[in-house]
């Protein structure tokens, strides 16, 4: 059989770990005759990074070429058909499904988290584009009861990001242990003055627990600014991390003892790795994974401002909380691989 091209659209090349995992998840599972080119925000560090071939997101050209010359076109995981952050983000993944569609290609929509979608023009794109799909997969409960309600065939399985291959941070060995790894983005909600209470909590927790504290910016833009309000605070007992390369970003986890995670890739990397977790939801994927795997956890909107209460509720997680078990942790990877068994499936292509 010949190579396969395949375009890979997703939010890709904008400096955020958790959408970066979700590619290098993709790239291991595709196919080996499969020739993919990646729709990228930044698509010279796309192939520098991954070595396949990219084309910017913007460039209009070079994605109609690409389309063109394709035998398929793939959504590649996360959350990339919802109207929560605005309108035009749902509308231009749709628009590039739709034209994939009307080429003649093999569409997927892989490892979707569909929604939330508040707009009626959006819910509406969105049945239909997912109704044209060759195949489509869902990664949670929610979507896949959305999807159920129009009637499209899916799969559901666990995020990509489960499978991904996990490679050790060269630096990360030489730091102290235990240790725990915080992730935080900027959200309304996260206000100054609940942002204040939980770093006061964090100092407390770690002059508890003797803990060096890793913080971990998943996308510079909206975390690297909270993780040096933080590291400021607790001085030469934290660390800051920024790690680029996916695998490694999902290995750093394998040396942690705890984990507090507001990025939902922040929470899967260090269940997969055996953490202990607590979970800060700002979005309702990462509630539903919360619910799903049974994690201690907190809603932004209900976060208190009382350091007492995060601290106290901090080390009752890391004293008397139990990580996922190893088998629960190789059920959710193997189910994960449901995804791959799908685009082995539609694109007709041998592992």
């Amino acid at each position: 059989m010949g190579q396969i091209k395949v375009v890979c659209c997703g939010y890709y090349g904008q400096g955020n770990g958790g959408d970066e995992a979700l590619l290098a998840s993709l790239l291991q599972m595709l196919p080996k005759n499969c020739t993919p080119c990646v729709i990228s925000g930044n698509p010279q560090q796309t192939q520098q990074r991954y070595k396949v071939t990219a084309v910017g997101r913007t460039a209009a050209p070079q994605v109609w070429q690409a389309l063109r010359q394709a035998d398929a076109f793939i959504w590649g995981g996360g959350s990339l058909i919802q109207d929560a952050t605005s309108i035009r983000s749902p509308l231009y993944y749709a628009g590039l499904m739709g034209l994939a569609q009307q080429l003649g290609l093999k569409t997927i929509a892989l490892a979707q988290g569909i929604g939330p979608l508040r707009r009626s023009l959006t819910r509406t794109v969105a049945r239909r584009v997912f109704a044209g799909c060759t195949a489509v997969s869902v990664r949670d409960s929610g979507s896949a009861q959305l999807l159920a309600d129009w009637n499209i065939p899916f799969v559901m399985a666990p995020d990509l990001v489960w499978a991904l291959e996990a490679k050790p941070v060269p630096s990360a060995g030489d730091f102290p242990a235990p240790r725990v790894a915080v992730t935080l983005r900027e959200h309304p909600e996260l206000t100054p003055a609940r942002l204040k209470a939980f770093e006061q909590a964090l100092v407390n927790f770690q002059k508890a627990t003797n803990t060096l504290i890793l913080l971990v910016p998943f996308q510079a833009s909206k975390d690297l600014a909270i993780a040096q309000q933080l590291a400021a605070a607790l001085e030469d007992k934290a660390r800051i991390l920024t790690v680029e390369d996916p695998q490694e970003l999902k290995g750093l986890f394998l040396g942690v003892e705890m984990a507090v995670g507001m990025r939902l890739h922040s929470v899967i990397m260090a269940a997969a790795a055996g953490c202990k977790c607590f979970c800060i939801s700002y979005d309702p994927k990462v509630t539903q994974l919360m619910t799903e795997l049974d994690l201690p956890g907190i809603m932004v909107s209900e976060f208190p401002e009382d350091s007492d209460i995060i601290s106290k509720t901090l080390l009752d997680c890391y004293a008397n909380s139990q990580p996922m078990s190893a088998a629960k942790i190789q059920s959710l990877v193997d189910r994960s691989l449901m995804h791959q068994d799908m685009l082995r499936q539609v694109l007709g292509a041998k592992a």
